[in-house]
């Protein structure tokens, strides 16, 4: 076996490099989105056991949407990649390069095997300049082709070193190609076939047989005229190890797909639907397609689903000529390579292996697949066509006539697969120019349409993006997730009665109800959603919370196991004030999934609405288990243990708010609530600094610019106040407790009477009513010495609140002192008494103002039938909203204050009565 030189290594590294360097500079896109970018499994909090838990794209094998296909160990390469730099596409598409140079340099000792020194290079160069493998070196989830051809090659090589002297078995490296083999099948299901090359390169490489003698020996053999020779015994040994071993590994791989196959629609596949003939004559066809593809990549695609290949339904069908050639081709290949011996016979038949072994799985000849074409899938066979075409053109260069013609056919071939190549890294840059380069190869195809409405979706270029989806309505009209992708569109365009409509043409093309019948196997589950989006869109209008509750339970009936139908249901519920119903569809999404940190957290939101915070707090402790990153988790945990009054649960309150801030530091929520955790903890500084970075987020927060005006009032700051109680009324003019706080400030710290008199009148502009701003304006009265209109002020003032003892109490005082004194001599009412009486009036209230912002249960639906994303709703109360519980430390502080503010009051009583 010849080796690998440095000066071929570098050529290869050059050659791959030149092609590919434009890679880096694309994105994740298409089945990336799932792969990367959706996938939970990825994150360093996901547990290592749930790469061999979960399929490619994240999903658990036991579920039955899951594609079933298990590739741990590539999975494991993503997750290093985000170890290292999480999302930056860069790194992914690098490590791709790295891996492709690695199987081109490996390839390349392949063909030393079977060829030449020159016509290996040229093999090894072919490879890494063939445009069909773009889609698995630039599309980042193409690695499983790349690792499993790693490891598939490595596997080979190792079986070539078995033979030993004398034609002895060496059994090291038979237990090597097992193991890569299994190493292989764990990158990509494909791997599995590199045990059928070992047993073709066995039997008619290493031991020289052909066809005719194999066949002489077996009649032999038969007849009783002879013995199996014992060169034969071993070989058969070695394939009953290898087959021994691959049967194990089948039975492994069952196991972990516990039996079933995926699940796919007649879009995925049309042919694998269809009756006798067309599925057999379209199947067939296929191969051709595939054949033509390696030979003039011309027009690549990245989806050759749905309608892109029409079925052949006919055998009068013309297409069924290129089935006929190709098979006849193939034949006179496979005679030429087994009958006769020689050295371009055996480089013959192993190219053909290499072609037609692995392209098996993906030929929907055991099981159906979920694709017509992939050009990724080509990318082990297209060793086996570099391996034929150098064949070839070694024997072409090899007569002098031709000589000349071969190097410059070979140069022009290179030179423009490698420019092809180039060109065709740029289409991967993003959806949008991937999906467009698509629709130029192929305009029948509705999945194209779609996907370029996704990538306009995504940038909210809602107008354009419906045009593509109309368009892919009219293309495939039976597509129910393109009816969805309308209706979805039409609601981010406000257009409620469109989208509707929609999605009820939509629910139209779903199966019929059977009694009886079960869904699962017939219903792709994504084009459930049409009940979800259409129950969410329905659910608007109170009127229909009915028909949204019947649209949720119609698509649970079809799917007992359908999660997010229990998911939406259950807020529906609480949106219905039935807490106790919302908890039964939350705990019985639970039972389908414990490992769902949102479940946990929605749980939590239907215990806080059944006034149980204890279980509350339980949930989202749960919550946080599974997701330490879970924002709204945090934040709303952190609030109720803030609201719960305890001061043991301060410090843990603290460290979630401040958990929160480093995840969400834009968000001013969390820095305010920061801030008041402090003022509770008495750390005035700390409150003022917090207070300050939410206003600076948001400038018009209404509460933080209240509570740190407030927070300056209590710690003798009152004229640093003001400026912030400005701020706070230019946003928010009819703020009642901005204007009681500036009141109070002017007439006891400014002494600026007719600014308090301003503050007051307003107050009672905007409430009438408001007992304390009336009786504030009462004190300024009497500040301003009119005690006959401060006497009718209280009269006022005490029919609004005949209760309140401490108005009846100045009421008397001023009648008093008109009668005693006139209006000659007055004393001041206490410019507290804004203060006295808010305390008088409820011990267990003060001006402090506290944001509670209550967030309801969070949404895992997913509107797009081809594109995953978390719905989270939030809805806030008051922003001013009252501490509703006090701890027994701020009660006692309360108590303090109105003790001492009664005192004073009685005081200046005694003043007024004149003793």
């Amino acid at each position: 076996m010849a080796d690998v030189s440095l000066k071929e290594a570098a050529l290869i590294v050059g050659v791959v490099a030149a092609c590919y360097w434009n890679s880096l500079f694309c994105g994740f896109v298409f089945d990336d989105v799932s792969a990367i970018l959706d996938n939970k499994d990825l994150h360093p909090s996901t547990p290592l056991k749930n790469l061999f838990q979960n399929d490619f794209w994240g999903t658990p094998m036991s579920e039955e949407r899951s594609h079933k296909s298990y590739r741990p160990l590539t999975v494991l390469t993503f997750r290093l990649n985000y170890l290292f730099s999480e999302l930056n596409a860069v790194s992914y598409h690098f490590l791709n390069l790295v891996f492709h140079v690695v199987v081109c340099v490996v390839f390349l000792k392949v063909c030393k095997l079977f060829l030449d020194n020159r016509s290996s290079v040229v093999a090894s160069l072919l490879f890494a300049v063939h445009p069909i493998h773009t889609e698995a070196v630039t599309g980042v989830v193409g690695r499983a082709e790349l690792l499993s051809s790693i490891f598939f090659l490595a596997a080979f090589l190792s079986y070539t070193k078995s033979k030993g002297p004398d034609n002895t078995i060496v059994w090291t490296p038979i237990a090597v190609t097992v193991f890569l083999v299994a190493v292989a099948t764990l990158c990509k299901e494909q791997g599995i076939t590199v045990v059928g090359i070992c047993c073709v390169y066995e039997v008619f490489i290493a031991q020289g047989y052909t066809l005719p003698v194999l066949l002489d020996t077996a009649v032999q053999i038969l007849r009783g005229k002879g013995s199996i020779p014992f060169s034969m015994l071993q070989t058969l040994l070695k394939l009953i190890v290898l087959m021994f071993s691959t049967l194990l590994l089948v039975v492994v791989r069952v196991q972990v797909i516990q039996s079933q196959l995926p699940v796919f629609t007649r879009f995925d596949n049309p042919a694998a639907v269809s009756p006798s003939p067309a599925r057999q004559l379209t199947f067939n066809y296929l191969l051709p397609v595939n054949a033509w593809l390696l030979l003039n990549p011309s027009e690549l695609c990245c989806d050759w689903t749905m309608g892109t290949i029409p079925l052949v339904e006919s055998v009068l069908d013309v297409r069924n000529v290129a089935t006929l050639t190709f098979f006849c081709f193939l034949g006179s290949l496979i005679v030429f390579s087994l009958r006769y011996p020689g050295d371009s016979s055996k480089t013959v038949l192993m190219a053909l292996c290499l072609i037609v072994l692995p392209f098996i799985p993906a030929s929907n000849l055991f099981f159906p697949v979920g694709f017509v074409v992939a050009e990724r899938v080509l990318y082990v066979p297209s060793m086996g066509f570099c391996i034929l075409v150098a064949h070839g053109w070694k024997k072409l260069s090899n007569k002098s006539v031709l000589r000349k013609i071969s190097w410059v056919c070979l140069a022009a071939v290179l030179f423009t697969h490698a420019l092809k190549t180039l060109h065709r890294n740029w289409d991967w840059e993003s959806e949008y120019t991937l999906f467009m380069s698509a629709l130029k190869v192929n305009k029948n195809n509705a999945k194209l349409w779609n996907n370029v409405g996704h990538a306009l979706e995504n940038e909210k270029n809602f107008e354009r993006a419906l045009q593509f989806f109309i368009q892919a309505t009219q293309v495939q009209p039976d597509d129910i997730g393109a009816h969805m992708n309308v209706g979805r569109t039409y609601k981010n365009l406000n257009k409620t009665k469109e989208a509707e409509e929609s999605y009820m043409i939509a629910k139209s093309l779903m199966p019929q109800i059977i009694p009886g019948k079960k869904y699962a196997a017939r219903v792709a589950p994504n084009h459930l959603n049409v009940y979800i989006n259409l129950a969410n869109l329905i659910r608007a209008n109170e009127s229909r919370l009915e028909e949204a509750d019947q649209l949720y339970r119609q698509a649970i009936s079809m799917r007992p196991d359908f999660k997010q139908a229990y998911i939406s249901r259950g807020e529906l519920l609480l949106k219905m004030n039935k807490p106790l119903k919302a908890k039964e569809a939350y705990l019985r999404a639970l039972e389908l999934d414990r490992t769902n940190a949102d479940l946990w957290y929605n749980l939590a939101i239907v215990y806080i609405e059944l006034k149980d915070p204890t279980e509350a707090l339980k949930n989202f402790n749960r919550a946080l288990e599974l997701n330490p990153t879970h924002k709204l988790a945090l934040f709303n945990s952190a609030l109720l243990m803030q609201e719960s009054g305890d001061a043991r649960l301060r410090p843990e309150a603290k460290q979630r708010l401040l958990h929160y801030v480093k995840e969400e530091p834009q968000d001013a929520n969390g820095y305010f609530n920061l801030g008041m955790l402090a003022m509770d903890d008495k750390k005035d500084m700390e409150a003022e600094a917090w207070m300050k970075k939410a206003i600076r987020l948001q400038p018009n927060f209404r509460s933080a610019l209240f509570n740190l005006a407030l927070l300056y009032s209590q710690t003798g700051k009152e004229l640093m106040a003001l400026p912030v109680l400005e701020d706070l009324l230019r946003y928010y003019p009819d703020h009642t407790k901005g204007l009681i706080l500036k009141g109070d400030i002017l007439m006891n710290q400014k002494k600026d009477i007719v600014g308090a008199k301003m503050c007051f009148e307003k107050i009672l502009e905007l409430d009438p009513n408001n007992v304390q701003g009336k009786h504030n304006l009462c004190v300024v009265y009497f500040e301003e010495r009119d005690l006959i209109k401060a006497e009718k002020c209280l009269v006022e003032t005490l029919a609004l609140a005949p209760h309140e003892e401490y108005i009846q109490r100045h009421l008397n005082i001023v009648r008093s002192k008109i009668a005693s004194l006139g209006a000659t001599e007055q004393s001041s009412l206490p410019a507290d008494g804004t203060a006295v009486a808010e305390e008088k009036k409820n011990s267990f209230q003060n001006l402090k103002e506290v944001k509670n912002e209550q967030k309801t249960t969070q949404t895992t639906v997913d509107n797009n039938e081809e594109h995953s994303e978390n719905k989270k709703r939030t809805e806030k109360n008051n922003m001013d909203k009252e501490t509703p519980k006090k701890s027994t430390k701020e009660i006692k502080d309360i108590e303090k204050k109105r003790v001492a503010a009664l005192k004073r009051l009685e005081e200046i009583e005694r003043i007024l009565n004149g003793e």
